[in-house]
């Protein structure tokens, strides 16, 4: 089996192409993806510096293709994410 790590590279590697091809950051092809899934869906993104809240407020003016809605919903499906989200020691930190 794959490393998980290098799987998930992989899979962020092609959200860092598809961003390219809108001439945007991954971060605010992620957010576009979360806001094109609907109105009842609101992202939080953080920002810990101004020009990141720029850059978070211009992924509301991604008009994402809805093909490339559909290909990051596969990519990021959780079947296709391999590995834990949280290691050991931060899973006594949430409730599963």
């Amino acid at each position: 089996m794959q490393n998980a790590q290098a799987h998930n590279q992989k899979l962020v590697n092609q959200l860092n192409e598809m961003a390219g091809g809108y001439d945007a950051t991954a971060a605010q092809l992620a957010l576009a993806w979360v806001l094109a899934k609907g109105e009842f869906i609101v992202p939080i993104p953080g920002a810990s510096k101004i020009a990141h809240l720029e850059q978070n407020c211009a992924a509301a003016d991604l008009a994402l293709r809805h093909t490339d809605v559909a290909t990051l919903d596969e990519l990021f499906s959780e079947k296709n994410i391999l590995g834990e989200r949280y290691n050991d020691s931060e899973f006594v930190l949430v409730d599963r």
